[in-house]
């Protein structure tokens, strides 16, 4: 166990893993902790947008939209304490490395919040990136959260929108993508150095209180009760990630959609039957065995 936060620079933590794995909703958790801001995808946008990449959100951001896109905070990017001073820094240090340019952000956020309420944590929940963990300073206190969602859980959510894309044997590609995204990811992170948090999807909407005590545990921090109704209470400055952050019905609290457990999918039955799948699932997901006390 990591040794707890104490006076210095705020630990950076990275929450990684498989979209459509409730990451925006534990970013929202995390953020209603007085002493934890969150950032949403802040890497995406941090990310120097590639050739025909000019017309999505983090390039638009660096532009006109900074005057029309609100910040989870209630303002607009370009009014909001922490992205109205990082995007126009970014335009003009576009070329500046990943690492770098987190950093940077790292030291708007310090200087954006009020005096005396320095945050302990920052969190980054852009769950595709593998790089910082591996490209940030010794010296910044890097931690990560590998949240990953039960295979059956999340193969419902997904098979619609993979079908309507008429690819071949979308149902297997669908499967195989969940196997080898959170297989990449657990190796990987493995291997990065900093310390990690295995948090499955289920045992944070199925026992958010007690999943939420572990990672403040697991910080250093005290436990607050308001990070379990993240839609009224959320600290976080979220320009970038799921829609649903708007929705102040689906945040108000968080809460587990079992609508899976009623489908007829075949796929969703065969992904247990493959036991190196069946292996992965239950050693991501329930690692913590929080829902068999």
């Amino acid at each position: 166990m990591p040794t707890p936060l104490m006076e210095r620079s705020p630990t950076l933590l990275l929450i990684r893993g498989l979209g459509h794995s409730g990451t925006t909703i534990l970013d929202l958790a995390l953020g209603a902790h007085p002493r934890i801001v969150g950032l949403g995808e802040a890497t995406r946008i941090l990310q120097t947008p590639r050739p025909g990449e000019e017309n999505r959100g983090p390039a638009l951001l660096r532009g006109s939209h900074r005057h029309e896109r609100r910040c989870t905070c209630g303002e607009l990017a370009v009014d909001c304490p922490v992205w109205g001073p990082a995007l126009t820094w970014l335009v003009a240090h576009e070329q500046q490395p990943l690492h770098q340019k987190m950093q940077q952000l790292l030291n708007l956020v310090t200087a954006g919040v009020e005096r005396g309420q320095l945050p302990d944590v920052i969190v980054d929940s852009f769950q595709d990136d593998l790089e910082l963990p591996h490209r940030m300073p010794p010296n910044v206190d890097v931690r990560v959260i590998h949240l990953v969602r039960d295979v059956r859980s999340w193969l419902h959510s997904r098979l619609r929108a993979n079908r309507q894309r008429k690819r071949w044997l979308p149902d297997l590609r669908t499967l195989a993508r969940w196997w080898y995204v959170n297989r990449k990811f657990d190796r990987v992170l493995r291997q990065c150095g900093r310390p990690v948090f295995h948090l499955g999807y289920e045992e944070l909407a199925l026992k958010p209180e007690r999943s939420l005590q572990l990672i403040c545990d697991w910080l250093g921090l005290d436990f607050h009760d308001q990070m379990l109704t993240p839609g009224m209470t959320t600290k976080s400055h979220i320009l970038s990630g799921n829609r649903m952050r708007f929705d102040k019905d689906r945040v108000s609290e968080i809460r587990y959609d079992g609508s899976w457990l009623d489908s007829s999918d075949h796929v969703i039955r065969l992904a247990m039957l493959i036991p190196p799948v069946q292996r992965l699932n239950q050693r991501l997901v329930y690692s913590n065995r929080i829902l068999t006390r």
